[in-house]
């Protein structure tokens, strides 16, 4: 018996390591090599290419596809439909097929990317940062940033909790949960919670 849920329409290949608690829906597939950490959900027609590093408490929705390359850190949720990629310049007539080929992507611990978004591969999305829906992400997102838009640009800051800070001129408090935050010398919005 494992400690772990699959649909029995879902495809979990021998030499996938699922985590503990985690559930898998239907006519999902989860490739041979693919790490899933404890806790995670996956919905309805979910893809998990070899390779792929997926973190504990992770939510990934309906027909969302990660590709080799994709690394997601604890905590993050991933949208219905957004989408990965691994190759910034694919051909059919020039194949780049193999792990030498796959540009690593990294969503670190507690991101968000809403519904429909894109991440073109070869970026970091920060801690707690949110994607909203449809965005592009092209570049790098700084920790808790709030993105939109084609491509996506930083519409505001973000606290850990999902609630949308105010502009800081120095030191501003979230009215949801209370954490505080400052703008750093590098121009990026730092917790003053360490941990």
């Amino acid at each position: 018996m494992s400690d772990f849920f699959a649909h029995e329409s879902s495809y979990v290949d021998k030499g996938a390591v699922i985590g503990r608690g985690t559930s898998i829906w239907h006519f999902s597939h989860i490739m041979p090599g693919a790490v899933l950490g404890e806790d995670c959900t996956l919905g309805q027609n979910v893809f998990v290419q070899s390779n792929v590093i997926i973190g504990a408490h992770c939510k990934i929705q309906n027909n969302v596809s990660i590709y080799e390359g994709v690394i997601l850190e604890d905590y993050v949720f991933c949208g219905p439909s957004m989408v990965f990629t691994n190759i910034r310049d694919p051909r059919c007539k020039y194949p780049q097929r193999g792990s030498e080929f796959y540009i690593r992507t990294l969503v670190r611990e507690g991101a968000s990317i809403g519904a429909n978004a894109t991440v073109v591969c070869g970026n970091t999305i920060g801690r707690h940062a949110f994607i909203g829906s449809g965005a592009v992400v092209t570049g790098d997102v700084p920790d808790y940033a709030l993105m939109m838009g084609v491509p996506a640009r930083r519409k505001g800051w973000i606290c850990e909790c999902g609630e949308i800070l105010p502009d800081p001129g120095g030191t501003v408090k979230c009215a949801r949960c209370g954490i505080a935050y400052h703008i750093d010398r590098s121009g990026r919005l730092v917790s003053d919670v360490q941990g």
